[in-house]
């Protein structure tokens, strides 16, 4: 994760979030952790939810501008980027998995949680460590149904994404314990669909995974 300087940036114009689908805006990849992925949750009449932090761009400063108050949610340490700025900038709060708190000191309206915590209007988030200590997941239920994994799964073909063991991976068998009870959370016959906070290149264009329900059963009934 790396660190955020202190000092005045000049911004990148870059580029606005693109439309996926009615509620939901994807980033572009940001460089700032590891080319990863953030995600915008806004259907009409909720308040909007940032999944992890995009670029610190002039055009995602301007459409997160525009889309009223919200909250900034990340789902582990690799999602950060420059949250501190994002914070400042807009003056939503911040909510994380408490074993990831102490990395942002100071930051402004800093809200952890433990094990689980209910956003309200169908959106709630669960503890899933092993990519992080402190990672999570955030399921939105209803007419979207999807669950933002984070790095817990990672895209690897079209339509495809699984677990990865990596160097920087915290805990392996405790990630294979938290999808367990990632499946035993979610609703019946839930996700639809999963978005993920990894880069998306394997998709081949594609931005999110449909069958999301059929996927994590697949990983964990095989032998």
């Amino acid at each position: 994760m790396p660190a955020e300087d202190s000092g005045e940036m000049t911004l990148e114009v870059g580029r606005p979030p693109t439309p996926v689908m009615p509620g939901l805006w994807v980033f572009a990849p940001n460089r700032d952790t590891l080319g990863g992925t953030s995600w915008l949750l806004a259907p009409r009449g909720r308040a909007p939810l940032l999944i992890d932090a995009p670029a610190y761009t002039a055009a995602n400063l301007e459409a997160l501008s525009r889309a009223g108050a919200g909250t900034i949610l990340l789902t582990s340490r690799e999602g950060h980027g420059r949250c501190r700025r994002w914070q400042e900038a807009l003056g939503w709060p911040l909510r994380l998995q408490e074993q990831e708190a102490y990395l942002l000191p100071g930051v402004a309206d800093l809200c952890p949680f433990g094990e689980a915590i209910d956003l309200g209007e169908g959106v709630r988030a669960l503890w899933t460590p092993g990519p992080t200590p402190g990672a999570c997941v955030v399921h939105a239920a209803g007419e979207l149904d999807v669950l933002f994994c984070g790095r817990l799964l990672v895209p690897t073909a079209p339509g495809a994404a699984r677990p990865l063991r990596t160097a920087r991976t915290f805990h392996w068998a405790r990630q294979g314990r938290s999808l367990e009870a990632l499946r035993r959370w979610l609703p019946s016959g839930s996700p639809r669909w999963i978005a993920s906070g990894a880069g998306l290149g394997a998709l081949q264009g594609e931005k999110l995974i449909e069958g999301g329900r059929a996927l994590l059963d697949g990983l964990l009934d095989r032998p």
